[in-house]
C-alpha cells in the first residue's frame, strides 16, 4: 500500500491539538497512519498562524509533532494566495489549498483534510 499524502489546515491541526475537539481521533488516526510510514502529513505554516490566532499554541504544538512536516510559505504559494484571495478564500485556508495542488514533489496533489470543506 501507497502512502497517502495529506495536507492539514488549521481546522484539522485544531482538532489533533484539542483533545476534547470532537474530531481529535479522526484526525490523530492519520497522524499515527504517518507514524508507521503508511501516510506523509504536512500542514502550511499559513494556515497554522493563523489557526494560532484563534487557538494560541497550535503552532508550536504542531511543530513538536514529529511525524507532520511544516511547509514553508514561499513566491510559489504567494502566487496561489493572490490569486485565492481574489475569489474570497481565507488567509487560513490559502497555503492549505496551495500545498495540496499538484506540484514536482506531489504531481497528482495531496488530500486536503478539512472541517470545513464549503470554505
Amino acid at each position: 500500500m501507497a502512502a497517502i499524502a495529506v495536507v492539514l489546515d488549521h481546522t484539522t491541526a485544531g482538532a489533533l491539538y484539542d483533545p476534547k475537539d470532537s474530531f481529535n481521533e479522526a484526525v490523530a488516526a492519520f497522524y499515527v497512519q504517518a507514524s508507521g510510514g503508511l501516510g506523509d502529513l504536512s500542514a502550511p505554516v499559513l494556515s497554522l498562524t493563523a489557526g494560532d490566532a484563534e487557538r494560541p499554541g497550535l503552532l508550536g504544538y504542531i511543530k513538536g509533532l514529529r511525524f507532520i512536516r511544516i511547509e514553508a510559505f514561499d513566491t510559489d504559494a504567494a502566487v496561489t494566495a493572490t490569486e485565492l484571495l481574489r475569489f474570497g478564500h481565507s488567509w487560513a485556508a490559502i497555503h492549505a489549498i496551495h500545498a495540496a495542488r499538484p506540484s514536482p514533489a506531489h504531481p497528482s496533489g495531496r488530500f486536503l483534510l478539512t472541517l470545513t470543506p464549503k470554505a
